[in-house]
């Protein structure tokens, strides 16, 4: 039996997982977390097939998470669920550790295609985003900017771009909004920019927003 934990902060989406999994014989919806302690305390606890991780959820998010869970047990697979394309997260989560990425939108048999996959050890994104990911997993010499940036990092510069004030980010992230700010000279020293249009016009033109 594929005993999986799924952690996702919208009782809805968990609901509609659980019908999903419900349909196939050998799988089971072990238990179900909606925050990043939740998700810490059931891992702990139990040992599961597989984890389904949503990117965005309240405080931690789950690619904050990834590291902690790999080195809790290296060998449980992780699969990313996520509303955010493969081409702004899928590579960043696998060189995080994860062993596949789907998004929110998939079809129900992408996700359980990917269950199996990650189960029996394999690795899981979709098949028009695996051409990319020689280039995105390899030698990161002359990689986009973006690239250099950590996870948190990544975040506040998507959130920046988004439109989102300092207040409101560190509301969303549950930091101080100094820190943010500490995280946005990061960014703009790491990417080489002085202001926030530039962060949203190379935002936008690298598809890093929706």
């Amino acid at each position: 039996m594929i005993r999986i934990l799924i952690a996702d902060d919208h009782a809805i989406v968990r609901q509609g997982l659980k019908q999903i999994i419900s349909d196939e014989s050998d799988m089971l919806v072990a238990a179900e977390a909606e925050n990043a302690d939740d998700v810490l305390r059931l891992f702990r606890k139990e040992i599961y097939s597989v984890v389904v991780l949503d990117v965005t959820m309240p405080g931690r998010s789950g690619l904050d998470l990834l590291p902690e869970l790999k080195q809790i047990r290296p060998a449980t697979p992780v699969l990313i669920l996520s509303m955010y394309s493969e081409e702004q997260f899928a590579a960043r989560a696998l060189k995080s550790g994860a062993s596949g990425y789907v998004t929110k939108q998939s079809a129900a048999t992408d996700l359980i295609k990917a269950i199996r996959k990650v189960n029996a050890g394999g690795k899981y994104v979709s098949e028009a985003f695996a051409e990319q990911l020689a280039f995105f997993l390899g030698d990161e010499t002359g990689a986009a900017p973006h690239e250099k940036l950590s996870i948190r990092e990544f975040q506040v510069l998507r959130m920046i771009a988004e439109g989102q004030t300092l207040r409101e980010i560190a509301d969303h992230l549950f930091i101080s909004e100094k820190t943010v700010g500490t995280y946005r000279l990061r960014i703009m020293e790491k990417m080489n920019m002085s202001r926030n249009a530039a962060l949203v016009r190379y935002a936008v033109q690298n598809n890093l927003i929706d």
